[in-house]
This record gives structure tokens, C-alpha cells and sequence, in this order.
């Protein structure tokens, strides 16, 4: 492979994918570590950094879902276009001899919108390429994996190589979980979006497994969420062997072991609780988290300051449409005498804020997975 690529000063383009709607708080990630962002676009952030910055982004973000090396990227409106374009890229600065290069990818708003057809012809055009370059008619690809990832958005195409693996949001801590999990990059956003303080109570009536008061915690004791996962760039020749290394160890140093921040984590249902506890204990944030059983109507006020942070039922996967439009109703009522603590609600039913009986302060438009939802925002107290 090419020793500039080695070079662990070389800067580097990546792209970083998130959940619809998590644009803006995965660029402020970006931010903090140092890096720079270059665009964004839905679901996408384009920023520069050096080789080992792969493994920091891929440690560090929260809200990423994965992190690729941008190949680069061409206009391609016909399949000659596609095939040239890739041909002419630098595979061979990333791929060695042996390595696999497998080849999936999204055509959106383009003239190319054949995804199986597109996978044939960038798969095509990179073995020509690493064939000529390594003087070989036969690529036997039975080494190190390099997932190639096609993104072609108003006929133009990005070529990338996935660094992560395993999506982002699989942080290892839940291997269990209720009837309706909640991806852990979402319940990361809807957590930072409430503000969480050292002061402050943060409270999940409907906590499941507890994917929300797990990542709140991690925020609050400034663990990184990949610290204890594995990465597909951990094998790339193109990337410094020893960054993911590092990187982890930087983490572990930054983590506040004597942050006093508290969360309870409750649901009406018992046996998701085992759930919750051992996947807090996994996370390594237990000791910061109070679970217990209690049904999320009958909650009251504690003698302290507090915010609710909560994913109550759809109707999608738990409930009937009817429980869920009757439970809606009375969480209205039981959340007010609640004020002045502030409120988030995330949930996909349209019609909540008419259903609760109270207009959101504030109201963002995410997705859990391909369910289009709302997070409702209330912070200012009620009139009486």
C-alpha cells in the first residue's frame, strides 16, 4: 500500500451517516473532536481529519451510525460514467492484493436508481483497477474485509469504504431488550436534546431496557459510547494500527468517574427491568441509575428539581391505538402537576399534543428506525 496513506499526517476525507434529523447534533460531535466539518446534507456529514481520527470518530460520536473513508466522489448519469468514475479512483491506496471488497449502496434522485445493477458495475471497476495495479488477472479476496459503500444522490456518486462494521448504534451494552428497543444513537439525541445537568434529576417512566437513562448517564460521565467495541478499520493497512489504541485510552482518560448525576429509570413492566439493570451494568453506569417498577401515571414529584425524558408506547409494536390515545390523555394530566420540571416526549402519534392537552414549547421531527416521530418539548411551567 502507498506509504502517504501511512503518513499519519495526511488529512483524510469521512463521512459520517445518522438517523434523519440527527444531522445537526452529529456535526456538533464532529466539532468537539477537533475536526472539520466539510457538508451536510440529510443524513450525512462530510468532514476532514487525519488517518487516525477514524478511530476517534468512531469511539467518540454518539449519534453516528457509521463512519466511512470517502474515496470520492463523480458525476455519473450513465453506467460508462459509474465504471470510468470508480476505475479512476485510488483503490489501491486503501485495498491490498488479497483483501475483500464487497459492494452495497442507495441510488437516490438519480438516473442510476438500479442498486443491483450499480453494485455490479462499482465492483467491476474496482477489481479492474486493483487487478491492473497489482499486475493479476485473479483477486482472490480471502483477506481483510473492505465493505465498499455507494451513495449516488442527484447523479452524483460518493464512493466510501466503511470503517465501523457493526453500526454505530450497537454499543454492546444491549444485547437484550424489550419489546420495542429504541436505537441508542436516537435515545443519545433525545438525551442531549433535554440538557441533562449534574443537578438535575433525569427520570424515564417508561425506561424498558433502559436505553435513555444508559446514554444519559454516559453523557453525563463523559463515556464514549464505542469504548468497548471492535471496528472493521481496526484491520485497515491504510490506517495507523496503533490509533484505535490510543484512542480508546484517550477515552478512558477523559471518562468522570465522580460526576453525581443521577437518573431513575422505571416501567410497569417487571421483566424488562432485569433487562435494564444488566445492560446499565454492561455500559458501566449502574451506580449512576435507580430502577424499579412503577406504573408511569402514578408517578409524583420528588423534593428536587427534575426532567422527564421518556418513549411511551406508539401503537406501533405495544398497545392498541385506543390504550395508546387513552394512556396519552392521562400522562397530560399526571406530567403537569409535574411543573416546573420539563418535559420530552417522543413518540409517532401525530395527534399527542391534542391527546395530552397541551401545546409543545418546542417540537422536532426525528425517525426511530423508519418510523417517523416527533420529540415534544415542554419546558416552560404551567399556567395554573
Amino acid at each position: 500500500l502507498s506509504e502517504k496513506r501511512k503518513d499519519d499526517k495526511k488529512k483524510m476525507q469521512f463521512v459520517a451517516t445518522c438517523l434523519f434529523g440527527l444531522e445537526k447534533q452529529l456535526g456538533e460531535e464532529i466539532d468537539a473532536l477537533g475536526l472539520k466539518r466539510l457538508e451536510t446534507i440529510d443524513g450525512r456529514v462530510t468532514f476532514e481529519g487525519k488517518p487516525d481520527d477514524a478511530a476517534r470518530a468512531n469511539i467518540n460520536l454518539r449519534t453516528a451510525e457509521h463512519v466511512f473513508i470517502k474515496v470520492g466522489s463523480f458525476t455519473a448519469t450513465t453506467f460508462t460514467e459509474l465504471f470510468d468514475g470508480t476505475k479512476a479512483l485510488q483503490w489501491e491506496e486503501y485495498i491490498g492484493r488479497k483483501d475483500a471488497f464487497p459492494v452495497k449502496g442507495h441510488a437516490i434522485k438519480s438516473t442510476l436508481f438500479s442498486v443491483p445493477d450499480c453494485q455490479s458495475i462499482i465492483k467491476k471497476a474496482v477489481a479492474s483497477r486493483l487487478g491492473e495495479k497489482y499486475r493479476s488477472e485473479w483477486l482472490s479476496e480471502d483477506g481483510d474485509k473492505y465493505q465498499i459503500e455507494f451513495f449516488i444522490f442527484k447523479d452524483v456518486a460518493t464512493l466510501m469504504i466503511d470503517t465501523s462494521g457493526t453500526p454505530l448504534h450497537k454499543r454492546g451494552y444491549r444485547p437484550a431488550a424489550g419489546a420495542a428497543p429504541l436505537r441508542e444513537t436516537l435515545a443519545a439525541a433525545v438525551a442531549l436534546t433535554s440538557r441533562p445537568r449534574e443537578d438535575v434529576l433525569l427520570w424515564d417512566p417508561f425506561c424498558g431496557s433502559g436505553t435513555i437513562a444508559i446514554e444519559a448517564a454516559m453523557i453525563m460521565t463523559n463515556r464514549a459510547p464505542g469504548l468497548f467495541r471492535s471496528f472493521a478499520g481496526e484491520c485497515f493497512s491504510c490506517l495507523p494500527g496503533d490509533s484505535w489504541d490510543e484512542a480508546r485510552e484517550e477515552a478512558k482518560s477523559k471518562i468522570n468517574a465522580k460526576s453525581g448525576f443521577e437518573v431513575y429509570a422505571s416501567d410497569i413492566d417487571a421483566s424488562v427491568l432485569e433487562y435494564a439493570k444488566a445492560n446499565a451494568e454492561r455500559a458501566g453506569v449502574a451506580t449512576h441509575i435507580k430502577i424499579f417498577k412503577k406504573n408511569a401515571l402514578t408517578i409524583e414529584k420528588p423534593d428536587r428539581r427534575g426532567t422527564i425524558v421518556c418513549n411511551p408506547p406508539y401503537g406501533e409494536r405495544m398497545m392498541t391505538e385506543k390504550e395508546v390515545r387513552e394512556l396519552y390523555g392521562k400522562m397530560g394530566r399526571v406530567f403537569s402537576a409535574l411543573s416546573p420540571w420539563q418535559i420530552y416526549v417522543l413518540t409517532s402519534c401525530e395527534d399527542f399534543e391534542r391527546l395530552y392537552g397541551r401545546r409543545a414549547d418546542k417540537k422536532r421531527k426525528l425517525y426511530n428506525g423508519m418510523i417517523p416521530c416527533n420529540l415534544y418539548q415542554f419546558f416552560k411551567p404551567v399556567k395554573k
